[in-house]
């Protein structure tokens, strides 16, 4: 039973679309995949990374968590990493959050939710880290989007820390790692300022 006809449909309308302005994309797509870029953002269906940075399907090599955590025990996505790194031989890796992000949300306001507590537990002790600063802010969204903003940090120094990239850069494999944060109120990306390159 087709129950949601509409996505089958919205799926012939954009795939003849994208036909109509190159006839081969697909055949081409299906040929390899080659992105210099890895993604490594949250599962908010409001922060599309491919769209939001204006690449086509191929060109960025996507994986999504709640919160955008870089945990050294989720076999997921280090194997996301790994395969990012050691085989499609990517140059960037993007750790991307957002502000007013709902997992960033749940840690600060530190009630109990039941399994994902053990995931944004990481963050809660981000939160720890960085108390002082956050509660000296007044506002309660300014405090969300600092810990939104601190948490890309964390998570840019997790991804630095694998051996997977310790392990490329001893290599001289050229890959650079960037902490980026997107504000869903203006569709507007933010470079943080923070990461590391083979080439530092």
């Amino acid at each position: 039973m087709r129950v949601l006809n509409s996505l089958f449909e919205n799926n012939r309308k954009w795939a003849d679309k994208l036909r109509k302005s190159d006839p081969d994309f697909f055949l081409n797509l299906s040929k390899q995949q080659s992105p210099e870029y890895l993604w490594i953002g949250c599962s908010d269906s409001r922060v599309p990374a491919n769209e939001i940075i204006g690449k086509m399907p191929g060109e960025v090599f996507v994986h999504r968590n709640i919160a955008n955590l870089v945990i050294h025990t989720d076999i997921n996505c280090l194997s996301v990493i790994q395969y990012a790194v050691e085989v499609l031989k990517i140059k960037h890796i993007i750790v991307c959050g957002h502000y007013g992000c709902g997992g960033v949300h749940a840690a600060l306001e530190n009630n109990a939710l039941g399994l994902i507590d053990n995931w944004i537990q990481n963050i809660r002790d981000i939160y720890r880290n960085h108390q002082s600063e956050i509660d000296s802010l007044q506002n309660d969204k300014d405090k969300i989007n600092l810990l939104c903003e601190l948490n890309v940090v964390e998570q840019v120094a997790n991804v630095c820390h694998t051996s997977i990239v310790q392990n490329a850069w001893s290599s001289g494999q050229e890959l650079s790692v960037h902490g980026w944060i997107y504000s869903i109120e203006d569709g507007i990306l933010k470079d943080l300022n923070v990461g590391a390159s083979s080439l530092s």
